[in-house]
């Protein structure tokens, strides 16, 4: 046996001491740390299992009350609705409020306002959905809010580059016409006619609009 091949011998066995060793001296931090990977697993198991079945349970709930409304038993429906809608599940909870609204079981515009900023704010949602939420409330607030307020409303998705931003600014540009704020209702409709991802039908209502009502 030659002089390299010792060494490498040396070496290997140095190593394996040098692992065993480590092994002899963490082995109560080694095994702890197993056992939190393993109840960390259970545990984010156990959670998806859970969640699974509140999920399940809603959906359950929800087809029930609908079935309930349709089949005329309209008894305490809107207070079903509205524990499902404080579930503040993202699927659920947007569905329930919509039916109230297409149902015109609800009319109280604290309330309503009070749900959309559930939806909005407490819920997990794609921002795109998110965006439209907040068009949404933009648009049954358009009624009876005054410009500052709708402005509040509708800035998260003005200011942002969604594919509702043009719904939002014609939305505005529409409320300003109707007001006779002509010069402010003309800077909306200008933004939606310069912008590139505009909704294609509303660019073609905008610039339509400049020229019907601002000579443009």
């Amino acid at each position: 046996m030659d002089q390299e091949q010792e060494i490498e011998i040396i070496n290997s066995n140095t190593r394996k001491e040098k692992i065993k060793n480590f092994f002899i001296n963490y082995k109560k931090k080694i095994i702890f740390i197993l056992i939190l990977i393993v109840l960390l697993l259970i545990s984010f198991f156990l959670y998806q299992d859970y969640r699974l079945g509140i999920k399940e349970k809603l959906s359950d709930k929800y087809n029930i009350v609908v079935t309930k409304f349709e089949s005329g038993k309209k008894e305490n429906i809107e207070n079903e609705f509205k524990e499902i809608i404080n579930e503040k599940d993202k699927t659920y909870s947007p569905l329930a409020f919509y039916f109230l609204i297409d149902n015109q079981l609800i009319s109280s515009q604290d309330e309503i306002n009070k749900y959309f900023d559930i939806l909005i704010n407490e819920l997990d949602l794609e921002d795109e959905i998110k965006n439209l939420t907040i068009y949404k409330k933009g648009l049954y607030n358009s009624d009876f809010a005054d410009e500052n307020q709708l402005l509040d409303i509708l800035n998260p998705v003005i200011k942002s580059q969604s594919i509702w931003k043009s719904h939002a600014l014609f939305l505005m540009a529409e409320y300003y016409l109707a007001k006779n704020e002509n010069q402010k209702s003309k800077e909306f409709f200008s933004q939606i006619a310069n912008l590139e991802n505009a909704n294609s039908k509303l660019k073609v209502a905008a610039q339509n609009r400049l020229r019907a009502n601002f000579s443009e």
